[in-house]
């Protein structure tokens, strides 16, 4: 066995021509196609042109020239398979041991935002993708390259034997059905997009591998972080990371839950984050303002935390954030003075999205959460809170001052782990209870750790009161008012025990149970 043919048909030329060279140098014949054969020539790389091979030339502005049994006999043929070998013979038809394709560039071509729906069909790959497919099902004799790293190990193994390994063959192999599947999914799901099929009976998604990850949530476990083509640039998949160690499986998971939180606001806000649930969450005239409160919010818990602002960092906020331990300071951008006081701390990661206030989860895009044995899909909780959805239901209406304290809980509390409880004063998350089986332990958990605080505060429950427990705790604390969805047969008992307690009630008339 030895590589004596290859055929090589790229749109990403990266690292080409060095390429081919080798080939020919180590006394492989090289057949090309359009675009990449011109190239080679101008090279002086010596090609054959595909018709030269099929006897047919390339038609309908080179959607068919590959699409030919001269080509696919010639890459299928099992080589130890006499009869197949026989009809090669009486057919004229040489064997293909080297493919060299790349796609044409759909993803590039949709990312586009002007891009029309007939730019981005012409950009579907057909002849591509077959060759691929014929020659990775035919890998005990055939190689085959989709990816230009691969370029130095295909290159050295034929210069060195004349051939590559099996072993090779077998993971160039799998990495061609994974390019594939991975095409194929971003072109499903694009035309599903088009025609409205938002959750078809099948569905495919693809991501990219953005790195390896040490561990996952605990030692013991393998990781890896994907980031999904396509998707908005304002995520922890396309951070710029300026300082400290690499990022860990739970600094990913605890930054995302940042971002979603203080993407929330358009004035200056800071969100500390552990284990996922907000700690602390201000809001200022400042971003200095904002750390200040969100500090304030909850002083031990924010220890060891991760910390997202919507500002840029200045020097101010960055020595007040460098006085205690954070895993992971991250914002739009750090100015100089900023990045020179927080850099001295070796370990502290500091991360830069400069677009973390545009919009980051684009329409049609889903959360996709494994289960055993499959998958829960569904669209991102969004939704704002609606003036017009908003409807009070005690006889005390609330102050001005109230009604933006619990539209500031609203904000925050739809990203604690239900069943969750917020209370709010003074622009800031004065007490957090997260994630416990019934609503009033999780209103004893916020009360506790609000102290003398919740006096005066407001509270957001993200689902109904099942009964009017969490009222009489609230009203027990001194908080003033309270924003809930609404909706439980037994509405109407939390609504009297307001009225007795003199304190005003909102429904909202969303849940935003989160799990």
């Amino acid at each position: 066995m030895s590589v004596k043919k290859a055929l090589i048909s790229v749109s990403d030329k990266t690292g080409l021509i060095p390429f081919a060279r080798r080939l020919a140098a180590a006394g492989v014949e090289i057949i090309s196609t359009g675009g990449t054969a011109s190239l080679l020539k101008e090279a002086g790389v010596p090609v054959i042109g595909i018709s030269e091979v099929t006897g047919f030339p390339e038609i309908l502005d080179g959607r068919v020239k590959t699409l030919h049994p001269n080509i696919h006999s010639g890459l299928l043929a099992v080589r130890d398979n006499e009869a197949h070998q026989k009809q090669l013979k009486e057919l004229a038809i040489e064997t293909i041991d080297l493919v060299v394709v790349n796609l044409y560039p759909f993803k590039e071509t949709i990312a586009k935002p002007d891009v029309t729906f007939e730019e981005a069909i012409e950009n579907i790959d057909i002849g591509g993708p077959t060759m691929l497919r014929s020659a990775a099902k035919n890998h005990a004799f055939v190689s085959v390259v989709v990816d230009a790293a691969d370029y130095e190990t295909v290159a050295s193994e034929i210069e060195a034997n004349q051939d590559t390994t099996l072993e090779t063959r077998r993971k160039l192999a799998a990495k061609v059905f994974r390019h594939t599947a991975a095409y194929d999914a971003l072109i499903s799901r694009y035309l599903s997009e088009q025609v409205g099929e938002l959750l078809p009976e099948s569905f495919t998604v693809t991501y990219e591998k953005a790195q390896d990850l040490r561990y996952g949530e605990n030692p013991h476990q393998r990781a890896a972080f994907y980031r999904e083509p396509l998707a908005g640039t304002a995520s922890i998949a396309y951070a710029e990371q300026l300082h400290g160690k690499e990022l860990s499986y739970n600094n990913i998971n605890d930054a995302d839950a940042a971002l979603a939180i203080v993407r929330e606001f358009s004035e200056p806000a800071v969100v500390a984050i552990k284990h996922s649930n907000p700690c602390g969450v201000g809001i200022g005239t400042t971003i200095r303002e904002a750390y200040q409160r969100a500090y304030e919010a909850d002083a031990v818990s924010i220890f060891g935390g991760i910390v997202a602002a919507n500002r840029t960092i200045d020097r101010d906020t960055a020595l007040a954030m460098k006085e205690i331990f954070l895993e992971i300071i991250l914002a739009p951008d750090f100015t100089e003075e900023a990045l020179a006081v927080l850099t001295e701390k070796k370990n502290l990661r500091l991360l830069r999205i400069p677009t973390l206030n545009e919009a980051s989860v684009k329409a049609n895009h889903f959360r996709v959460a494994p289960v055993a044995g499959g998958a829960l899909v569904q669209d991102y909780d969004l939704k704002q809170l609606e003036e017009s959805e908003v409807r009070v239901v005690t006889d005390r209406q609330p102050t001005a001052e109230e009604m933006e304290q619990l539209k500031f809980a609203w904000k925050v509390v739809k990203h604690v782990k239900s069943n969750a409880i917020l209370l709010a004063k003074d622009n800031m998350t004065v007490g957090v209870g997260a994630g416990q089986m019934n609503r009033v332990g999780s209103a004893k958990i916020a009360i506790e750790q609000a102290k003398d605080l919740a006096k005066g505060s407001v509270l957001a429950s993200d689902a109904f009161f099942p009964m009017s427990d969490t009222v009489e705790a609230a009203a027990a604390a001194g908080i003033t008012a309270i924003i809930q969805p609404g909706g439980s047969v037994r509405d109407q008992e939390s609504i009297d025990a307001c009225n007795r307690f003199g304190i005003a009630m909102i429904f909202t008339g969303t849940r935003h149970f989160k799990h």
